[in-house]
């Protein structure tokens, strides 16, 4: 066997082997790096390359967005954010059918847009709504199921760092693809506000439709304005280019910050714990980002994209069913992959193939994106769901069986997004952010 298809076979064995025996996947992924490097270049040289691969992967100025974001993230989650929201949601839909679901399904959009983290907006929102839909009758598994399926809008509706990472591996525009998750992000809170119609048709539920009246509506969207208007400010500034993607994570930090204080949900006690929780988060995406920085040197030199893509041209020349394969294959990968190195890993292989055949890389990156958030909330991987099973009190087994109806819808969604590209490049092409 040459070396470079004993490299591959080293990686491919390396990670799922670390993952079978729940390795780490950091650590699976760097020792796999580094054994396949050892066969290429010998144990000394891959010592050197991949630690130094490791460094060049996260010495990036963009990358410092993300750390930012992250404690964003966690002082809304601790900010008082959450229960504005709600009330806000419960006034946009509290006259439809199901209205507890609907509000569960919108709150989630709108505390995932500002906070970018679907784990965060499943606690935070999950924490307050499912105790009331339960009280108001809901199934309770049915309740997790419907925070677990609409927390991940967050991760496509800007700002998003699942987006950064995307934007850092393909060298695409961050404004471009921030824009370009506004149209999927849409996909998926309709996906599940559908789902949940579809369910009061077909279920009896004693919940009143809420009324407010004109003066109680406009207060509570008013009290809403300001946890809003961080999502205004940040995407804004970036768009307008009176900051980058990096100052625009610093100014959020800084706004949710003021916003905690006047809330006055957050106090100066509460802030190393803050600040511990986000860094923890970080040290793993940067631990990760390094990792498949290494990962990519490693398929880079023993020629794996080449191959890969040398097999999928094998077995058809049609883009459509080459973007079905890579679609169904990111689909399984996402079951036991966060989004993270999945992208790192993938991307480097599916990209080159894909623009050969004309597709923007903006557009593929709202693909990925959205097909990795399926991943988050399906077994036996899937952190929101793990987490909204727990906010809820439950084993995982009875959501999932209410969860698969979303599952289905969101995967419909998925293949709308796919074959229909203005969804992601209407709105950047119309801002001037990318060309047709």
């Amino acid at each position: 066997m040459d070396p470079a298809s004993l490299a591959a076979l080293i990686l491919g064995l390396g990670i799922a082997v670390s993952i079978l025996v729940s390795v780490p996947i950091a650590v699976g992924i760097g020792l796999s790096a580094l054994g396949a490097a050892a066969v290429l270049i010998g144990p000394e040289g891959a010592a050197l390359a991949t630690s130094q691969r490791m460094f060049a992967g996260i010495n990036s100025f963009p990358l410092l967005a993300i750390p930012f974001f992250v404690l964003a993230g966690v002082l809304m989650n601790n900010g008082g954010i959450a229960g504005r929201l709600i009330d806000a949601a419960k006034v946009l839909v509290g006259r439809m059918p199901a209205s507890l679901a609907h509000t569960n399904i919108v709150a989630n959009a709108m505390f995932g847009a500002v906070s970018g983290a679907a784990v965060a907006a499943a606690a935070a929102v999950g924490t307050v709504m499912t105790p009331r839909m339960e009280k108001e009758g809901y199934n309770k598994a049915f309740s997790a199921a419907v925070n677990v399926a609409s927390a991940p809008a967050g991760m496509l509706i800007p700002p998003s760092n699942t987006f950064i990472v995307y934007s850092l591996v393909s060298s695409t525009s961050i404004a471009a693809l921030f824009m370009a998750g506004v149209g999927p992000g849409l996909i998926w809170t309709v996906a599940c506000m559908v789902v949940a119609l579809i369910w009061s048709r077909r279920n009896s539920n004693p919940e009143k439709p809420v009324r407010p009246t004109f003066g109680q509506a406009a207060l509570v969207l008013w009290r809403a304005v300001p946890s809003l208007l961080m999502m205004v400010i940040v995407i804004g500034g970036i768009i307008a280019g009176v900051f980058t993607a990096t100052e625009s994570s610093a100014i959020a930090v800084v706004y949710c910050l003021v916003l905690g204080f006047a809330y006055r949900a957050i106090k100066v006690a509460d802030l190393p714990r803050i600040v511990l929780d986000a860094s923890r988060t970080t040290a793993i995406v940067m631990l990760l980002v390094g990792v498949s920085s290494a990962l990519s040197f490693v398929m880079s030199f023993a020629r794996i994209p080449e191959l890969v893509s040398e097999a999928l041209l094998g077995l058809t020349t049609s883009p459509v069913a080459i973007l079905v394969i890579m679609m169904v294959i990111l689909l399984i990968v996402g079951t036991f992959m966060d989004p993270t190195p999945a992208i790192l890993i993938f991307v480097p292989i599916f990209l080159p193939i894909v623009m050969s055949f004309g597709i923007n890389p903006v557009h593929f990156g709202t693909m990925i994106v959205y097909n990795l958030c399926v991943g988050v909330i399906t077994p036996p991987v899937g952190n929101v769901l793990f987490v909204g099973s727990r906010v809820a009190g439950l084993r995982i087994e009875p959501v999932v069986a209410k969860l698969v109806p979303f599952l289905v819808a969101l995967i419909i969604g998925l293949f709308v997004v796919v074959f229909t590209p203005a969804i992601s490049t209407w709105l950047p092409i119309q801002m001037g952010l990318m060309t047709p």
